[in-house]
């Protein structure tokens, strides 16, 4: 079987990103686990290396000069088409929504994380809601021979808003990365991983960390993260990174992770925190409630007052905190990219020969 995917994710702006990260594990994962198929990878003119993906048997790099806005263009025009810039596939994997021109013959398995472009299209810019528009989601997802969802919660928004058969939607959760043998970083500190914009409710996060220090909290607040509501978070007691390369030791030093989302797909930093043995404090969602139940400290989305409560009962309580972080590991122990990858090879075989 010969598997064409859009890279796009993997070089650029969105290089690192939750997108990417999927995309580079899973391609590795799947390439590892079937090197007798073909796995082509669009790209575009980007020298950088791809450790996960550079010299892998199976996995060819095809690089491609082109700007986003060919590829803007091509969603309406029908070129560049994925599967002739790759030389032809069996079936073309998109890891994400994006605006994309495909042979019709060509089988489309397409990844959905969440519906936030369309339940919350002012969390984003103007030019990324040009490029959602241009994506045309609701027509590539029913046009694709299969979708998958991050979550229970997340395929059932899409089969909801684009009538879309159940059948053909298959849930699959994507891996944690295993821990390392690593040194944690020093200090008392909570911390914060995401993208500082309004659906990772920086700003309810502030004012939480601003109550709870008034009460007493007496650990720092590490956000790794850039965005447009960055600012809400120069505060006090503050430190900012925005960009680390390696997270495990921040994960494994901090007393818990922080994610007080308004809106979430399935969201990544809680179950990374969780196979380094830190627990976590996010917001009552359904996709953190298909992956972690219990073994988190929920708080209501939006809510200050209740967030900074769980910010001083987690700092100051270790046994919480233990008992929080041990049933946390036990969740996400089966949550491999070896295991995603057999789901999605599966579907990928499907969707080839469907």
């Amino acid at each position: 079987m010969i598997v064409g995917i859009d890279g796009r994710s993997l070089v650029g702006g969105q290089a690192g990103r939750g997108v990417a990260r999927y995309t580079g594990a899973l391609t590795a994962a799947l390439a590892a686990a079937h090197p007798a198929d073909e796995w082509r990878v669009l790209l575009p003119g980007d020298p950088r290396p791809l450790p996960e993906l550079d010299d892998r048997p199976g996995v060819e790099l095809v690089r491609r000069r082109s700007r986003r806005a060919r590829h803007l263009a091509g969603a309406l025009t029908g070129r560049p088409r994925l599967d002739r810039a790759l030389g032809g596939v069996d079936v073309a994997w998109a890891p994400a929504p994006a605006p994309l021109a495909l042979s019709s013959r060509v089988p489309l398995v397409l990844t959905v994380h969440d519906l936030s472009f369309v339940e919350r299209p002012r969390d984003f810019t103007r030019y990324e809601r040009v490029w959602h528009r241009l994506a045309r989601v609701g027509p590539l997802a029913r046009r694709a021979a299969r979708v998958l969802a991050d979550t229970r919660a997340t395929a059932d928004a899409a089969i909801a808003r684009w009538g879309l058969d159940p059948d053909r939607v298959t849930v699959v959760f994507p891996g944690v990365d295993r821990p390392r043998a690593v040194q944690p970083r020093d200090g008392r500190y909570l911390l914060f991983v995401g993208a500082l914009e309004p659906r990772k409710a920086p700003d309810v996060l502030a004012g939480a960390y601003r109550r709870a220090r008034e009460r007493g909290l007496d650990a720092e607040l590490v956000v790794v993260g850039t965005g447009r509501l960055a600012d809400a978070l120069d505060l006090p007691g503050v430190r900012r990174l925005d960009a680390v390369p390696d997270l495990q030791p921040l994960y494994a030093g901090a007393l818990a992770l922080v994610m007080p989302s308004r809106y979430e797909g399935f969201g990544l930093p809680p179950l990374e925190a969780a196979a380094c043995g830190t627990p976590a404090v996010v917001s009552d969602l359904p996709p953190f409630r298909e992956t972690l139940g219990d073994a988190a400290l929920r708080v209501p989305p939006g809510d200050e007052v209740a967030l900074a409560d769980a910010l001083v009962r987690i700092a100051g309580d270790e046994g919480l905190r233990e008992r929080l972080a041990a049933a946390a590991a036990a969740a996400v122990a089966d949550l491999t990219w070896e295991r995603a990858a057999e789901r999605v090879y599966a579907t990928l075989r499907e969707a080839a020969g469907s």
